[in-house]
């Protein structure tokens, strides 16, 4: 979708940057992706077969929502991958993380071993006023994709739509 020439400059990174940056550790690690997140106002989850499950996509999800940022998912299910074959279609990561409220806060959730459990990568509380989307009332976890749209890439042409679906995103969260 970006020229490679571009990818630098409009925030992608080759993923040697990414494992260099995991090897030195959690906290450097968050801080780079913390960085990546800091001029945006909409973070656009790419969702492949098990981009649910990874921690590293949940904690930009997680620092997205706490900066603000819009939020959509775009499944790249039909694109070919490395090996040259479409993958299969994985879970929306939106509908794997959310929020929900006790008598102490608001706090991020993510699904886990078949359950909703605390987040554990950023465990305080959430002041509601934060929140660009409704704040939850119980602690009933509330999913993000409840708030968000996904899209299909292929069979709802993102090509030519992906620039609207980010406009969409960013007005929803008030950008």
């Amino acid at each position: 979708m970006v020229r490679p020439e571009d990818q630098v400059e409009r925030g992608f990174f080759d993923s040697s940057v990414f494992e260099a940056k995991k090897k030195e550790g959690d906290d450097s690690l968050k801080n780079f992706l913390r960085d990546g997140l800091a001029n945006t106002s909409v973070t656009c989850v790419l969702a492949g077969t098990d981009t649910w499950s990874r921690r590293w996509v949940r904690y930009e999800i997680a620092r997205s929502v706490l900066k603000g940022s819009g939020l959509l998912t775009v499944f790249i299910h039909g694109i070919k991958n490395s090996d040259g074959k479409p993958a299969t279609k994985g879970a929306d990561p939106l509908a794997q993380m959310g929020v929900y409220k006790t008598d102490g806060g608001i706090y991020l959730a993510e699904w886990s071993a078949g359950k909703w459990v605390k987040y554990d990568d950023y465990k305080l509380s959430i002041p509601e006023g934060d929140l660009w989307f409704p704040a939850p009332t119980s602690a009933t976890v509330v999913q993000f994709s409840s708030y968000c749209t996904s899209y299909d890439f292929i069979a709802d042409d993102g090509r030519s739509k992906i620039g609207q679906w980010v406009e969409s995103a960013a007005k929803a969260a008030g950008h």
